[in-house]
């Protein structure tokens, strides 16, 4: 555990649609570096970032998300989002989250990608102002101007998109569920999820 006293709690947003072998190897690393004591990844029911119509219903997200951190000790799956305001604003998420825990500190984790959009984001200097944050890289996104107290981690990326899993199932007759949890895409495929 790290040497503060409350648990420490990274928080990975996503829409996890769906939720694929990147975001478990990401959260298992992070949850093993000694940066938090555990990962909470939180499905997201609207990113204010992302209009998708192939969004799947939020429920079945979820329900694919915990199926897929059943066995991946020291990660968890959130919906705290689902019960707050749409769209979904990480700043009301962290602030419910430490009011309803304050025996764990939150730590918000997020892509370079995001890193760079943070600016952006809704209420951007109060997150970074009361939450720690750390950062992992995403190819194509050189990280700058980096505030001292945000913490970049060099954890293993796998080449894996939801974007390209959804168009996988809906197009490759072939597809096998390669990049997906064994029990992800079982639930898949039983209930012919993301075909067109």
């Amino acid at each position: 555990m790290t040497d503060s006293k409350r648990l420490v709690t990274g928080i990975y947003g996503g829409s996890f649609n769906p939720i694929h072998d990147g975001h478990l190897q990401l959260a298992r690393a992070l949850a093993e570096s000694g940066l938090v004591d555990e990962m909470w990844l939180l499905v997201s029911p609207q990113n204010p970032f992302k209009v998708n119509a192939d969004l799947l219903d939020d429920d079945e997200r979820l329900h694919l998300s915990r199926l897929a951190v059943a066995d991946v000790a020291g990660v968890e799956v959130c919906d705290r989002e689902f019960s707050l305001p749409r769209p979904s604003y990480m700043y009301n998420t962290l602030k419910a989250l430490a009011g309803e825990h304050p025996e764990r500190e939150f730590v918000l984790v997020i892509g370079a990608d995001n890193w760079e959009r943070f600016p952006d984001w809704y209420r951007s200097k109060s997150i970074l102002a009361r939450y720690r944050i750390i950062i992992f890289p995403r190819p194509g996104y050189p990280l700058s101007h980096v505030p001292r107290k945000v913490i970049v981690t060099d954890t293993p990326l796998l080449d894996i998109s939801s974007t390209d899993i959804r168009r996988r199932i809906a197009t490759d007759p072939n597809y096998d569920g390669q990049g997906l949890p064994a029990a992800v895409w079982k639930e898949i495929k039983a209930k012919r999820l993301y075909v067109s």
